[in-house]
């Protein structure tokens, strides 16, 4: 089997945008923001595989793929921009080709929370679909168990703390969606606490037609977001709002209806943006000009996540970088976010209490915050 690398030649294009009013972080804050105790909401476990890791399954799995890290990052990378979202989804065919084995799903996991735990996320949500890891003969449970373990593995060796959401695909069948919630929903005492969907939204728009997986992952205890935005602006974040759910993945261009950011401030709606994600997916022309800010401002319940740390190649603190740098946050409003991301999580609320007050011990003599100037903001 083999993956051909989806890169082209076209010229690269400015997608960070100008830098806001405040300017480029100096070395110090950055260091500082490095340091701040971060809580991450929307993470894909198969947009986050390591280059090197995916080098010794493909070898040891026998997988045509690259043998070079070089070569490797160039599959695994997507293109920036890309023209829409159908092209950055390619860049996760190979990894999904390699996590098809208990043993690959169990490594992967545990290695994305080590990579979480160095950048100083301490909470994390982590979401992957099951029904894409069964082409092995990889029963969903099974497959479910693989990453529960990887996980607690995971934070056993770091003290971060993880928790999982079930992503369904809009393109799999809804009666076999409604299964996989099901038995999903079997593992809500293990640390999978959510229920998602996700997937290609311009050939599949409707979400209403997966209702019943919706119903069965809350009668099983599921916490509910979805993706939306991604394609077809505005219309389709408020069509999301139909299954109720209490957090959308994305849902940036709400900006474009004013009625509609109203109506996700008044149900208290959080949106779990990715700033650089969406400019990587075609969706705005640079990190400069994504509505962040904008949303945040309007009272919009937000929270800042790469989204998928090897395809878009980044980190959280280079996100929140970016959330200052290029679109204009401050650090005090940054800071907000960060600390409301706890608030919005779905880990049970008794698990949430500490990290809340292990995030503010943490911050409280970060300097980044204690500067007059710096709390300022910075557009």
């Amino acid at each position: 089997m083999s993956v051909a690398a989806q890169h082209d030649d076209r010229p690269t294009a400015d997608w960070l945008g100008g830098f806001a009013g405040g300017g480029p972080l100096s070395v110090s804050e950055r260091e500082l923001l490095a340091g701040w105790p971060k809580a991450e909401l929307h993470l894909h476990l198969d947009g986050s595989l390591r280059p090197e890791t995916a080098i010794e399954l493909a070898r040891t799995r026998r997988i045509e793929a690259p043998r070079t890290v070089a070569g490797m990052r160039e599959l695994l990378v997507a293109p920036m921009p890309c023209a829409d979202q159908a092209e950055l989804l390619r860049a996760f065919d190979l990894p999904i080709l390699l996590m098809q084995d208990a043993e690959a799903l169990e490594r992967i996991t545990f290695e994305l929370v080590e990579t979480k735990a160095a950048d100083e996320v301490r909470y994390v949500e982590i979401r992957w679909g099951p029904l894409l890891h069964v082409r092995g003969g990889l029963s969903p449970a099974d497959g479910i168990s693989a990453v529960v373990a990887g996980a607690r593995r995971g934070a056993a060796a770091t003290g971060t703390t993880v928790r999982l959401i079930c992503t369904a695909l809009r393109s799999h069948e809804p009666a076999d969606n409604a299964r996989l919630a099901e038995t999903a929903a079997g593992f809500r005492d293990q640390g999978l606490v959510g229920w998602d969907l996700a997937g290609p939204e311009a050939a599949f728009p409707d979400p209403m037609i997966h209702a019943r997986a919706f119903e069965a992952a809350r009668a099983g205890g599921l916490r509910v977001t979805l993706h939306a935005g991604e394609w077809g602006g505005a219309p389709q974040v408020r069509r999301a709002l139909e299954l109720r759910p209490e957090r959308i993945a994305h849902g940036a261009v709400a900006i474009e209806d004013p009625s509609l950011v109203a109506e996700l401030v008044a149900r208290d709606v959080c949106l779990d943006l990715c700033p650089t994600s969406n400019v990587q997916a075609g969706l705005f022309p640079s990190v400069a000009m994504h509505p962040l800010a904008r949303l945040a401002r309007a009272g919009v319940t937000v929270t800042v996540s790469t989204d998928d740390t090897t395809v878009s190649d980044l980190s959280l603190t280079e996100e929140y970088a970016r959330a200052v740098e290029r679109v204009g946050l401050s650090p005090a409003e940054l800071w907000a976010i960060d600390r409301r991301a706890l608030d919005v999580a779905f880990a049970d609320e008794a698990d949430l209490v500490p990290l809340r007050l292990d995030f503010e011990r943490a911050v409280a003599g970060n300097r980044l915050l204690q500067s007059p100037a710096m709390r300022d903001v910075r557009a």
